[in-house]
């Protein structure tokens, strides 16, 4: 059976062929070129054709026309073929995820990463994720562990409404409480503390430290997610270690994970540490 490029580069060139990238994002039904050479509209849709009618499973295709970026990490989408709807169920880890992939920050990369988290969660654990969108993590570690209790904050609304039905679709209520704010107003309201903290917002994760400190039990787990090279590690450990030091925190490193690529040479990091 001949790949897509194949089929593109019978029809189009195999020049046209090379240009059009092998790397893409499926989120559901919805497929997302994070680039897209320029081409005529008529080709432009012409090879989204032969997308959809290649992969069955895909009833849109879309390219970026902007990057990750603004209050809520949002993208920017325009349609090359197919349904004008952005809006997509997700499947994942036995759990359903419904969102609009242009208004709610999703990365269907990280889906390793998330059962690399809940695997670790033991029995009875309280848990807080800070910036959790559409209640990927929550829902996903409520379905496939023994967590007694997640709670979610979120400051973009639009991805809030899709987490609370989400929750319901899943029938995880009773276990995961959701939280529309900004974590850093939010996090000094809160009267408990957890056993363990998921912090996964690369750009700014590190701008919450020490106000994520003041609500982890002793010996709780930080899970802290940032960008960065390689030689940037001794760096980003440094801001750890320093807001613990500022809140008279004990710190111990666990594990320094990468979780893919962010651009060349760039990765996102997920930095597990201990709080004593």
């Amino acid at each position: 059976m001949p790949t897509l490029k194949q089929i593109i580069s019978e029809q189009f060139g195999e020049k046209i062929a090379e240009t059009i990238p092998t790397s893409f994002d499926v989120v559901g039904s919805k497929l997302i070129f994070p680039s897209f050479p320029k081409l005529p509209k008529k080709t432009e849709h012409s090879i989204g054709m032969i997308i959809l009618s290649t992969l069955k499973h895909v009833d849109s295709v879309f390219k970026k026309t902007h990057k990750f970026s603004g209050r809520y990490r949002t993208q920017k989408l325009s349609l090359i073929a197919g349904k004008q709807s952005k809006v997509t169920e997700y499947r994942e880890h036995n759990c359903s995820i419904l969102l609009d992939v242009e208004k709610v920050y999703f990365s269907p990369r990280l889906g390793n990463e998330r059962k690399r988290i809940f695997e670790k969660i033991k029995t009875n654990e309280s848990v807080l994720v800070l910036f959790s969108g559409s209640g990927i993590y929550p829902i996903t570690i409520t379905k496939n562990s023994m967590a007694k209790k997640i709670v979610g904050i979120e400051l973009n609304p639009v991805a809030h409404l899709y987490a609370l039905a989400n929750v319901r679709n899943n029938k995880v209520e009773g276990k995961v409480f959701l939280i529309k704010d900004d974590a850093k107003k939010q996090l000094p309201k809160l009267k408990e503390k957890f056993d363990r903290i998921l912090m996964p917002l690369p750009k700014a994760a590190a701008s919450f430290l020490e106000a994520t400190l003041l609500k982890a039990n002793k010996g709780a787990i930080i899970h802290f997610y940032c960008f960065g090279h390689e030689e940037d590690i001794p760096g980003l450990i440094k801001k750890i270690t320093d807001a613990c030091r500022k809140k008279r925190r004990k710190c111990a490193i666990l594990n320094v994970v990468p979780c893919g690529h962010y651009a060349p040479y760039v990765y996102r990091y997920c930095i597990d540490f201990r709080v004593g």
